[in-house]
């Protein structure tokens, strides 16, 4: 089995690097099928070479900006989650112990969620006065559902029997929760965070523009895009950036996720 486990890895690692080959075989196949011209959709090698060049005259290359636009939005964006994550915890637990709650607030929670995110964060920034918290609160409300709804799924999920079994040992409710309903929602919580992850960046990036934040990558892409015609490699750049954002904060979460599980049975 140990022997396996370096295979498994070796196969996982041909197939991502597959996938972005077929990716970029598929991005030149519609350009060459559709006659896009370089305005419309650059060669990927023309955004290669952009990040070499200064996105501004006499300012930095192109990718020392994107990477500070992304420590930046990273931050807003880990604050966010944080919020979030402990935010849906604390409601899916709430939600699992007492069914009042359950019946009377999940429809709102699903709601909550139906409202255009857009919609959302003008009021979150005048109701914060412009303030950086503005956006941690905007990526907070992208990244609590998920976390929510896994969490409540997972606490019930334990088997009944082991429910009876904790009450013949006369366990306290905190016992139970601790002891059987934590373990056994870990798996589905993990699942919410790798979501809820990807989830905070866009937030955060969302949550940039009517908080005029310039900093972040919100700004650079407002910036590239009005920009786009003469430089249309810039925007498709940062674009690609924020991209890579969500996707270091899902291996994070992933790499915890296998840790914190590794005695767990699912």
């Amino acid at each position: 089995m140990v022997a396996t486990l370096p295979k498994r890895r070796t196969s996982k690692n041909l197939a991502a690097i597959l996938v972005v080959v077929a990716l970029a075989v598929l991005w030149q196949a519609v350009k060459v099928a559709f006659n896009l011209d370089g305005r419309t959709l650059p060669h990927l090698w023309e955004i290669v070479l952009a990040l070499g060049e200064p996105a501004r005259r006499n300012g930095p290359p192109l990718i020392v900006e994107l990477l500070n636009a992304a420590l930046f939005t990273a931050q807003g964006a880990f604050f966010g989650f944080a919020i979030g994550a402990v935010l849906g915890f604390v409601l899916g637990t709430l939600f699992a112990h007492v069914s009042l709650l359950e019946r009377s607030l999940v429809p709102y929670v699903v709601a909550s969620q139906t409202v255009p995110i857009l919609a959302i964060a003008p009021m979150v920034v005048i109701w914060l006065q412009g303030s950086w918290w503005s956006v941690p609160v905007i990526a907070a409300y992208l990244t609590f559902f998920p976390v929510t709804i896994n969490t409540l799924r997972g606490m019930k999920s334990p088997d009944p029997r082991a429910l009876e079994l904790m009450r013949s040992y006369a366990a306290s409710t905190w016992e139970t929760l601790w002891k059987l309903r934590f373990p056994a929602a870990l798996p589905a919580i993990f699942t919410a965070f790798k979501i809820a992850a990807t989830s905070s960046v866009v937030g955060a990036i969302i949550a940039e523009l009517p908080a005029g934040v310039q900093r972040g990558l919100g700004g650079a892409i407002l910036n590239f895009n009005q920009y786009y015609i003469t430089g249309p490699q810039r925007l498709w750049a940062a674009i690609a950036m924020a991209a890579l954002v969500g996707i270091v904060f899902y291996v994070v979460i992933a790499a915890i996720e296998r840790v914190a599980l590794r005695n767990i049975v699912r």
